[in-house]
């Protein structure tokens, strides 16, 4: 009996279809890792000498491919009560994200082999499933199971996305009322790592979100609470450059990543503050 985490998305994620072992410190298997394409357009054949083709109206849908990935733990458990216990006993939000930390490192180091820039890191809220439990090595390794049970997404990140007033916003910023800032991008993929579990990659954008902010946010400093927001901001500048700096030389400790989760939450708080004081937005 082996325990898995299991996520579903309708891309293609980069690795092609196999059975990977994810080896940790001393060459130890610490996860092993399961791709699979459930469901996958066909394959149309097209005459390279024309040069496009003839499309009816109101064509249906293009189906999308559905690519399904078991995160497995190769320590077996003794049987099915012990699997029972753990599935009842765990934290399901803790064990998905330390899933997909193991999936996001795997699609970085895809994107690195192969050089493909389009490749992203898949995030929780992407998932089509999130599932968890155990079966039997081959059950498992096949997508199968003994029991599991979905895991139910935390909502509190499309919470904050209705706080935000994003459909405000983006009127805003399609009518020229406001003004995308690089350090939102920047912010926006600090989050996208730190979520992914990618925390050096963390460290680093939020270093530099920082520092876009600051220069950034000052001619906003005298709306609202922008100018104490960047005050807040100026006094992580040593713990982020440390996280970054100790980013560059290898891995970070848990103690390091939480600097960088608070670093960035700030970051995107006083991003928030600046928008809600153009035109209005709450």
């Amino acid at each position: 009996m082996f325990r898995f985490v299991q996520f579903e998305f309708p891309w293609t994620l980069g690795p092609p279809d196999g059975r990977y072992v994810v080896r940790g410190h001393a060459g130890i298997p610490a996860h092993v890792l399961v791709i699979g394409t459930l469901a996958a357009p066909p394959r149309r054949l097209i005459n390279r000498r024309t040069k496009s083709v003839k499309v009816a109206p109101s064509p249906p849908p293009t189906p999308v491919p559905i690519v399904r990935v078991t995160i497995v733990d190769p320590d077996s458990l003794s049987g099915a009560t012990e699997g029972a216990t753990w599935l009842q006993d765990l934290d399901d939000q803790q064990q998905a994200r330390a899933a997909l930390a193991v999936l996001g490192a795997a699609v970085r180091d895809h994107r690195i082999a192969a050089g493909d820039p389009s490749m992203r890191a898949p995030t929780m809220g992407q998932a089509l499933v999130r599932r968890v439990g155990y079966g039997e090595g081959e059950q498992v390794a096949e997508g199968r199971w003994v029991d599991a049970r979905t895991i139910v997404p935390d909502g509190s990140r499309e919470r904050r996305a209705a706080d935000l007033g994003a459909q405000e916003r983006f009127g805003a910023l399609l009518s020229g009322r406001d003004v995308a800032l690089a350090a939102e991008t920047l912010a926006l993929d600090a989050r996208r790592d730190l979520d992914a579990g990618l925390y050096r990659e963390a460290a680093l954008h939020v270093r530099v979100a920082l520092e876009a902010a600051l220069a950034e946010l000052v001619p906003w400093q005298d709306h609202g609470d922008v100018a104490e927001r960047l005050v807040a901001l100026g006094e992580q500048r040593e713990a982020v450059a440390r996280a970054a700096n100790a980013a560059l030389r290898g891995g970070l400790d848990d103690a390091i990543v939480e600097e960088v989760g608070t670093a960035l939450r700030l970051v995107e708080s006083a991003l928030r503050a600046r928008a809600a004081s153009v035109g209005g937005l709450r």
